[in-house]
């Protein structure tokens, strides 16, 4: 059987009168790439934000399991929940611009988001190395000593998985990582998520409709704050309610 690396129970999130969760339940297992899709609104960032501590949920339970043993994150603070292994990526890049792509890598291989670390303290042998490795999986060992700002849109979306890989979590979580990327770059980003979930599982919200059913093991379609349907995308596109919201009837 399957290990699970998250459980979310009944989790709920109310804005005044509005759900943008209603009590939803999700089971994810180790080493699969999870996509959530729905439409603007239905619940999937919002979700995303709960999982890392960026917004605490109204009610329910998420639960994390690691090496740590199961913990309870949903009320946790953002870097409390990072420590435990769970990495998060937004929809706009959020790199510092005033250092190289090296100094980033070796900051988030630290895990310390100081420039002392990096400028007072030397990584290991062995940090320095599995930076090295990130580098050329991101495909930026030659621009090491540049800077983000000379990077192309899609280069900088490489360099902030890069540097959530770097930090060697135990769970992934992606907001839209090809929106504005053409083809060549998008199919290049879904080979990279396939080979990092050998090393650590993933959410990933998507618009890309071709992109979340060419990397997902499952997929789960929001609407309004609930779960729709889930499964392969090939079965949740026949689901006549998945098409109906797709296409404005419901």
């Amino acid at each position: 059987m399957a290990e699970s690396i998250l459980q979310t129970r009944q989790l709920t999130k109310q804005y005044g009168h509005a759900l943008a969760l209603d009590h939803v339940d999700m089971h994810l297992e180790k080493g699969q790439i999870y996509g959530l899709v729905g439409k603007n609104g239905a619940g999937k960032t919002t979700i995303l934000d709960a999982i890392c501590g960026k917004n605490h949920v109204s009610e329910g339970k998420i639960l994390f399991f690691s090496d740590k043993g199961e913990r309870d994150v949903s009320r946790m603070k953002e870097y409390a929940i990072s420590d435990l292994g769970i990495g998060r990526k937004f929809q706009a890049p959020s790199v510092f611009t005033g250092i190289t792509i090296e100094e980033n890598m070796e900051l988030a291989v630290a895990k310390r988001h100081s420039l002392y670390s990096t400028t007072f303290r030397r990584l290991s042998k062995e940090s320095r190395e599995y930076m090295n490795y990130c580098l050329d999986f991101i495909g930026l060992s030659d621009k090491r000593f540049s800077y983000p700002g000379s990077l192309s849109h899609g280069e900088k979306q490489w360099l902030e998985i890069g540097m959530i890989l770097a930090s060697r979590p135990k769970l992934m979580l992606l907001d839209e990582p090809v929106a504005g990327m053409g083809r060549r770059e998008t199919e290049k980003t879904a080979e990279m998520l396939k080979n990092i979930k050998k090393e650590c599982s993933i959410i990933v919200v998507e618009h890309d409709m071709q992109f979340a059913k060419e990397v997902s093991d499952t997929v789960t379609v929001f609407h309004e704050g609930e779960i729709l349907d889930e499964g392969t995308m090939d079965t949740v596109q026949k689901n006549q309610k998945v098409i109906d919201v797709y296409l404005g009837r419901g």
